[in-house]
């Protein structure tokens, strides 16, 4: 971990608790409280998702711009001004157009926030550690959403119930806000990254160009959307089958959802260190991607068939799935390093994927599950994950491809990263 940024995780670890806080109920009781059917409620989340991806691709452009620091103080206040309005006029009084509105608009403030910090580790921290600082980014990371977030739901809706849970949220995020972005203030890499005569417009530019002038790295966007796509697509669907179907309670729901992400903040850590000894790619690969076609079918297809006995069969299955996922922490070390002289623009373009994931899950599961069912919407997830698998193959950095080594970064002076495995393996 960055020593200098310890503050800035800490911070991203509790605004992501507050995120999370809603992960596990919040499909189902938007359906109870206005949107009417759980697939109105899936709307609402989708159209939250198209928010993330798009703001997940402007913070890496703006970062180069406006620098991590006030991309990320953009976020802090979108999420909380949104927030209060969205529990205050549209859950508040029911109205479902305002959900949309409102649910939607907080969308742009977590991405702005989280993934500006995750740019400003990228500019900071030694190339020989960077998959291990990007792993402790995901730790806080997931460790809030939906980990800890789910945890402190499932302690705090019995004592304030859901809506006071809700105004909780905003209150921790409000105190992760304050710790990133004051106790990080005077740390270096948090400001303007471009030249001077680089304006916002150009960047944006720069985030778009690199679709074309680096193509492999679009692969690695689109394989980001299918690393978290399944996460948040499950989160529609799986609270009400879960708790009510199979017969565990919203309870025992809320603590298996924190079980799973538990496990995969540590795994994060893991795989985070693991692949700078064996190759970032190679632990996407294997790992991330195959392991998740595997566990993500575990985890709805076992415990809907045993039943609501066996709650520790689900749990085990949450673990594989958790850990598994952790797989793909690697990607945000290697797509920078494939395009090493537009580093913001990999970013941003690594974000939207990552934000594109908020957007694509939900949007399966609202548009497949009246079709198929749970089940079938998971075989799609499994599908994805296969796909995943493929596309990471073709993620070959500069020099394994046999082109000359690139010039050092021009914003910074430094030499680009590589893959630890890159000169001694070849996918």
């Amino acid at each position: 971990m960055p020593k200098p940024l310890i503050l800035g995780y800490l911070g991203v670890l509790l605004f992501m608790i507050g995120d999370g806080v809603e992960a596990g109920f919040i499909a189902p009781y938007m359906a109870d409280h206005g949107a009417s059917t759980d697939v109105r409620a899936g709307y609402v989340i989708t159209v939250y998702g198209i928010a993330v991806m798009l703001a997940s691709w402007f913070s890496g452009a703006l970062c180069q711009v406006w620098g991590p620091r006030r991309v990320m103080w953009t976020g802090l206040a979108i999420w909380a001004v949104f927030d209060a309005a969205y529990l205050l006029f549209a859950l508040g009084t029911e109205n479902y157009p305002l959900m949309l509105l409102f649910y939607g608009i907080r969308g742009f403030g977590y991405p702005l926030f989280a993934f500006g910090f995750l740019v400003w580790i990228t500019n900071t921290a030694p190339k020989a550690r960077l998959g291990t600082a990007v792993g402790w980014f995901y730790f806080a990371f997931t460790g809030g959403l939906p980990t800890l977030g789910s945890l402190w739901s499932s302690l705090t809706i019995p004592s304030f119930g859901r809506l006071g849970t809700l105004w909780s949220a905003l209150a921790l995020i409000l105190l992760g806000g304050a710790i990133a972005l004051v106790g990080a203030r005077r740390r270096p890499g948090g400001d303007r990254m471009a030249p001077p005569e680089v304006t916002t417009g150009q960047s944006l530019l720069n985030s778009v160009s690199i679709i074309w002038t680096h193509p492999r790295v679009l692969v690695g966007c689109l394989v980001r959307v299918i690393n978290t796509a399944p996460e948040f697509g499950m989160l529609v669907y799986l609270p009400r089958i879960f708790s009510d179907d199979i017969g565990f309670g919203e309870d025992k729901w809320l603590q298996l959802l924190a079980i799973i992400y538990g496990t995969n903040i540590f795994f994060n850590l893991i795989f985070g260190v693991l692949s700078d000894r064996i190759g970032w790619r190679t632990t996407i690969a294997g790992f991330g991607a195959l392991g998740c076609a595997i566990s993500v079918t575990t985890l709805y297809f076992v415990p809907t068939w045993l039943g609501a006995d066996y709650y520790w069969v689900a749990v085990l299955a949450g673990m594989f799935y958790g850990a598994t996922l952790a797989g793909f922490v690697p990607i945000s070390a290697l797509i920078p390093s494939m395009a090493p002289e537009n580093k913001g623009g990999s970013m941003a373009l690594l974000n939207l994927g990552a934000g594109g994931a908020a957007f694509v899950g939900p949007a399966i599961a609202s548009l497949f599950f009246p079709l198929v069912g749970a089940g079938g919407v998971t075989l799609i997830f499994l599908a994805l994950y296969l796909v995943a698998f493929v596309l990471t193959l073709l993620l070959k950095l500069p020099e394994e491809r046999g082109e000359e080594p690139p010039a050092p970064d021009p914003a910074t002076g430094r030499q680009p990263r590589t893959d630890p495995a890159s000169t001694t393996t070849s996918a």
